[in-house]
């Protein structure tokens, strides 16, 4: 019997996939640093659990609207109207299980069979594999480092066809912590109103930016043109510590969100209840606790970049967002580490945690074989132990 070809088609996700390894080896009694999911590791905040704990002694724990509640789609509009600049309505707004899931929702509801969707590389791969599971055809355009891994008009023009449907774009970037320019993102504006095309604008990292010279700002708000033209996904996993409450928010055009909550009706009846009542707190309440982890996060940022700067072989920029450290590796390649030869990123993340205990990303999956990925959403102190563990193997290669 024949399974699905489109489901055979899809790669599993290799973040999970060494996290999962990493926390094997952990549970095995290796002394494991790893470098690997995106999770912050502070407990989400205080008053956001008390509200999931108040929701269930309240007895809020039956189904909600597909599209989700009421109150936190309220909270969403409100967030986006006093932090982006954006009037959208409740009608607008679909909650979906976890971010991944509110842009799985969106290429779904966008796409027909054979549509392309524009992805500059790096990019977060699941991604790609996203845009196949709605049919759609992945376009990858390879970014350069000296343009500070963002697309050029130019490079959209030669990746652009009939066919083209949307444009994702993801600042701060996962993985290199980069964010676009003010230049660079009018530029992608004027591009997908030209094209007639979406933008799917994925801001899960807006609040984590570290330097006061940067700043985000939602493509959505440019123009009433351009709001039509974006498809705006967030959520709380990073900025709230919340990665296991699994709640994203999708603000779209009304009929795209008329076709996201029809979908997700069908495809999980909604979102968690107990989690929305902490995502509405989150949204609602103070943002203390959010400046005091970007404080944290700035500080790992610092230390970390510093630490690979320091490192022969090894070259990155540094992150301006998000908490990535997206590395170049190549400088490694012929080099041999106890007779084992390095020739890609997969080689020397493979040494690294076989001999070291330390989980880095190799990046692939990404678009870019010669980088790694580290997330310094870590502690300092793990931090520090898993790049001296670094140093120390790069520093043994022979020629």
């Amino acid at each position: 019997m024949e399974l699905s070809r489109k489901a055979m088609g899809i790669r599993p996700s290799s973040t999970i996939e060494i996290s999962s390894k990493a926390n094997q080896m952990k549970a095995e009694g290796h002394d494991v640093v790893s470098f690997g999911a995106g999770e912050p590791d502070f407990d989400t905040p205080a008053h956001i659990r008390q509200a999931g704990i108040d929701a269930i002694n309240q007895g809020k724990t039956r189904y909600t609207p597909a599209a989700g509640t009421l109150a936190l789609r309220e909270a969403v509009c409100a967030k986006l109207k006093r932090d982006n600049g954006l009037d959208y309505e409740p009608s607008q707004v679909v909650i979906g299980n976890g971010g991944k899931h509110a842009l799985l929702n969106a290429f779904m509801a966008i796409l027909n069979e054979g549509d392309e969707v524009i992805i500059p590389a790096p990019y977060w791969l699941t991604y790609s594999e996203m845009v196949k599971i709605a049919g759609g055809t992945p376009v990858i355009i390879h970014t350069k480092k000296e343009n500070n891994y963002m697309v050029t008009k130019e490079e959209l023009e030669q990746a652009a066809t009939a066919r083209t449907k949307a444009f994702v774009l993801n600042s701060p970037s996962n993985p290199t912590g980069m964010i676009i320019s003010l230049d660079d993102l009018k530029m992608i504006a004027e591009f997908a109103i030209a094209h007639d095309i979406f933008v799917i604008s994925d801001e899960i990292y807006e609040y984590l930016i570290y330097d006061e010279d940067k700043k985000h700002v939602s493509i959505a708000s440019f123009s009433p043109e351009m709001y039509d033209h974006t498809i705006t996904v967030n959520g709380v996993s990073k900025t709230y510590a919340m990665t296991g409450w699994r709640i994203g928010y999708v603000a779209a055009p009304k009929p795209v969100a008329k076709l996201m909550s029809a979908l997700q009706s069908h495809m999980t009846s909604g979102p968690n209840s107990i989690a929305q009542e902490a995502a509405t707190a989150a949204l609602n309440g103070s943002q203390e606790c959010v400046h005091e982890m970007i404080a944290e996060f700035k500080k790992r940022r610092d230390y970390i970049f510093e630490r690979e700067e320091n490192i022969p072989m090894l070259s990155a920029l540094k992150p301006e967002g998000a908490f990535y450290l997206f590395i170049d590796v190549s400088g490694t390649y012929g080099k041999k580490y106890h007779g084992k030869e390095i020739h890609s990123a997969a080689d020397l993340a493979g040494i690294l945690i076989e001999e070291k205990y330390v989980a880095a990303i190799p990046c692939a999956d990404f678009g870019m074989p010669d980088h790694m990925r580290l997330s310094y959403a870590t502690s300092m102190e793990q931090i520090k132990k898993g790049m001296d563990r670094i140093e120390e193997v790069v520093r043994e290669l022979e020629a």
